[in-house]
């Protein structure tokens, strides 16, 4: 649930389905002296968040919400992302319904973001048409802070939860029926590359003033990053993968678990957040998904997750990921002998580890604009490190 904050109108529709920053200009908040080691996130939300909360939901929403009074309006913490802000806001018990209204919404507040006119249209039409398909929440509001969205009872996955064979097969077929939507919107990839060069640009002009960023921020430039990703882009360009609808944030956070489906075959579990969705590669979405069973991001203490290299997906875990990829979009896929159909799964283990170098470094770059940019409380100098890290061990892992 990483969220994503526009400053200015992208020139590109595609590129605005995502998280960009303009060229010539970053909005950041003061790089304060403030430690956050031993800081906890609140339970409650402030007195402001909560008025402007009641203020929305008055505004949007229809039925009882027009005469439920501030004092007896209700709003609670839901534990969010790296930068989402998430509000439970309900009707009290005793405040009976007019019509069909929802009696409690789920209020997602973006973080350090300044959103773009154009972005929010692409992803107030991309997030109706998935509700429509009942691929996703029904959206209820939308405005520049954030947007009202339906509440469904339901947990989000756990990070040890992406490893169990059941749910990852799932995870598997919702991502390859995700990949064979079409959406109007602009088919050429130029997401990932163009957001990793925007990117790029913000980290190479950004400066910190606090003495542990600015160590960080020195290590990090060692790795001359520029020199990095032309290397990646000329790997990623070499390496077949096909351009579908992409989530291009399935972790553990955008995966519900369904109340009352828990014991079931199948159908339990749905996606959300759709904040980075675009057409993309194919590589990148199911490695960066595979890139997110090696953190943990409901650790409570700073730096507010944990990095596990160890839980990056076996072969043996891979491809039964793949399998069950296979099986929703490869027709026919039965009639391959046994050899043909290996020598497909190989060719995609090679794509998918490949484009999870890209995962790394652009959550890496992320990171460090969240760094200067972002008011919440959590390590995003730390968090880089971890991907940046995670990019170079792979890379020689796969000896490329």
């Amino acid at each position: 649930m990483k969220t994503k904050f526009i400053n200015g109108l992208s020139s590109s529709p595609s590129l605005s389905l995502g998280l960009l920053v303009t060229e010539n200009e970053l909005h950041v908040q003061p790089d304060t002296e403030t430690e956050y080691k031993d800081v906890l996130r609140p339970e409650e939300p402030d007195l402001q968040t909560r008025h402007k909360a009641y203020l929305w939901c008055r505004e949007f929403l229809h039925g009882a919400w027009k005469t439920v009074t501030e004092d007896d309006f209700q709003i609670s913490i839901i534990r969010g992302g790296l930068s989402n802000k998430l509000f439970l806001c309900a009707l009290p018990d005793d405040q009976d319904s007019v019509g069909d209204e929802p009696r409690c919404v789920l209020l997602r507040l973006y973080g350090a973001i300044l959103q773009g006119a154009e972005a929010m249209v692409l992803e107030s039409v991309m997030f109706a048409i998935l509700a429509e398909r009942e691929l996703g929440p029904k959206l209820y509001g939308i405005f520049p802070q954030g947007r009202l969205e339906q509440f469904i009872p339901s947990r989000k996955l756990e990070t040890s939860e992406l490893s169990v064979p059941s749910l990852s097969a799932e995870i598997a077929q919702k991502m390859a029926r995700f990949h064979g939507m079409r959406m109007p919107f602009n088919k050429e990839p130029k997401w990932l590359f163009g957001t990793m060069n925007k990117y790029l640009n913000q980290v190479l002009r950004i400066t910190f003033t606090r003495e542990g960023h600015i160590r960080t921020f020195t290590r990090l430039m060692s790795f001359n990053l520029p020199q990095e990703l032309e290397m990646l882009k000329s790997l990623l360009q070499s390496t077949p993968s096909p351009v579908v609808f992409c989530h291009n944030d399935c972790q553990e956070g955008n995966v519900l678990l369904l109340n009352g489906r828990e014991n079931s075959d199948g159908q339990k579990l749905m996606l959300i957040d759709f904040e980075y969705s675009s057409y993309n590669y194919r590589g990148f979405d199911i490695g960066n998904h595979f890139c997110e069973w090696m953190y943990d991001y409901t650790y409570d203490n700073f730096p507010f997750f944990k990095a596990n290299p160890k839980n990056y997906p076996s072969k043996a875990q891979q491809l039964h990921f793949i399998s069950s990829y296979l099986s929703e979009t490869h027709d026919g896929l039965e009639n391959l002998s046994e050899e043909d159909q290996m020598e497909l799964k190989e060719q995609m283990l090679e794509e998918i580890n490949r484009f999870a170098l890209a995962s790394h470094f652009f959550w890496g770059l992320w990171s460090i604009i969240q760094a200067r940019i972002s008011t919440i409380e959590f390590g995003y100098m730390e968090y880089a490190v971890a991907r940046f890290d995670a990019y170079f061990a792979l890379k020689r892992k796969l000896g490329v």
